[in-house]
């Protein structure tokens, strides 16, 4: 376990950051590195938030901190999430990818019970949001099921050209695929997983 500099945590909460609010900036591909600097650093009204969370998690717990409140909130600045409320968010993160793969296999019998073809998951109608997505609105499946199964299906582009929101709908179209590369999965055994429940629905 590393110990985390104030200055690592603020240079890390920006590229997490840039990464979920921006479409140009991609966390991967510029490996987390954004322009700041340590005069940036200095100068920032947040700095001691920062020194905070450096003491408190270790490089990558806080990589996965951010990310569990950039999924759960609308972060505007890091005094939002360094209290109870952050770490209630991470709490919650911490939980369900503990458990993906039941999640997962929970939330896929769950959908089909509901549907008499699979297709009616996915299928939009009359511009409305498709079944999986509502679910997900509705907090009655985990954003990380919907994340593998367009990761398997690739059904995000369709969605787009079908639903006819154009406010609310970009901003969950976002979250889905920024947040998507930083799930730890086996995507040969969740595509098991899917096949096996379908058989079994059938």
């Amino acid at each position: 376990m590393t110990e985390t500099t104030g200055f690592e945590a603020y240079a890390l909460y920006q590229s997490i950051k840039l990464h979920f609010t921006s479409d140009t900036y991609d966390f991967f591909r510029y490996n987390g590195k954004t322009n700041v600097s340590k005069d940036n650093f200095a100068n920032n009204k947040a700095k001691y938030s920062f020194y905070k969370l450096s003491r408190k998690y270790n490089i990558d717990e806080l990589k996965n901190f951010y990310i569990a409140n950039f999924l759960e909130t609308n972060v505007n600045w890091v005094g939002d999430i360094s209290g109870i409320e952050g770490e209630e968010n991470y709490k919650k993160w911490q939980k369900r990818n503990q458990s993906l793969t039941y999640r997962f296999e929970q939330d896929i019998i769950g959908l089909l019970n509901a549907t008499q073809s699979p297709n009616e998951m996915l299928v939009v109608e009359d511009g409305q949001y498709p079944l999986l997505l509502k679910e997900m609105t509705y907090g009655n499946i985990i954003i990380e099921t919907v994340c593998i199964l367009n990761d398997v299906m690739n059904f995000l582009p369709m969605w787009s050209k079908k639903i006819s929101d154009d406010v609310i709908w970009p901003t969950y179209r976002r979250k889905i695929e920024k947040y998507t590369p930083f799930i730890v999965y086996d995507k040969e055994k969740f595509k098991e997983i899917l096949k096996e429940s379908l058989r079994e629905h059938a």
